[in-house]
């Protein structure tokens, strides 16, 4: 059990501070300034899994970090827009501060103003979409690409907004970071707020057919002066 959950570790919060507006101010960290938005708070929430879980609730875009048998730290979220949205169990396998984005190829064929970051990735900052921090996602030993992150786009939280992956503000994103370890069980409900009873992903988009190069309008080539059949 990690140690932040029973509050004996530095990175603890009091219910007292969870409620505490001030504790959203804004943050500095590693140079960086962390504007301030959006409240999470302490509420009583059943459940029977394991203290230290993450369960996710695309229904009511809340996260919610168990902390008892009967309560749990939630947290503000968006999730996968139409198209995008998943459920099942999977694995914290990492977890990083201030991440590089890499983004997919199928993202880049709908956004062409992304082709600077192919391979290359846009480093860690407060303009980087994965934000202050990230925690990777697999299920099974396979990685679908989704994640738990922050995000500069605040007012995002609270809608379906993502290509799957689970938005937070920054301020949020990382006090999950200091509180759960790479091992933590995520369960992500269905669309109506159900346990799931297996991992159910969007198809992966066909790759983008290059688009046929067009006839050559130059004129054709004649034969030279004096040469040919006359």
């Amino acid at each position: 059990m990690d140690p932040a959950l029973m509050g004996t570790a530095p990175a603890a919060v009091s219910r007292s501070a969870l409620n505490d507006p001030t504790h959203y101010g804004a943050v500095e960290d590693n140079g960086l300034q962390v504007p301030a938005d959006y409240q999470r708070q302490m509420v009583s929430y059943e459940s029977d899994q394991p203290v230290g879980t993450i369960i996710i609730d695309p229904s009511t875009k809340h996260l919610y970090l168990i902390t008892s048998k009967t309560k749990a730290l939630r947290y503000g979220i968006a999730v996968g827009r139409a198209g995008f949205g998943w459920s099942g169990t999977a694995d914290i396998v990492s977890r990083t501060t201030w991440p590089k984005w890499i983004p997919p190829y199928e993202m880049i064929d709908r956004k062409p103003e992304l082709e600077e970051f192919r391979d290359v990735g846009q480093p860690g900052g407060l303009t980087n979409p994965l934000g202050a921090r990230a925690l990777y996602l697999e299920t099974d030993g396979v990685d679908y690409g989704y994640r738990i992150h922050g995000t500069p786009e605040w007012y995002s939280i609270g809608s379906n907004a993502s290509s799957g992956c689970i938005r937070m503000i920054n301020q949020d994103v990382m006090d999950l970071y200091n509180r759960v370890p790479d091992g933590a069980r995520v369960v992500v409900l269905t669309e109506d707020g159900q346990f799931p009873t297996r991992l159910t992903v969007p198809p992966i988009p066909a790759p983008k057919k290059p688009e046929p190069e067009l006839a050559s309008l130059a004129a054709p080539e004649l034969p030279a002066e004096g040469t040919g059949p006359f």
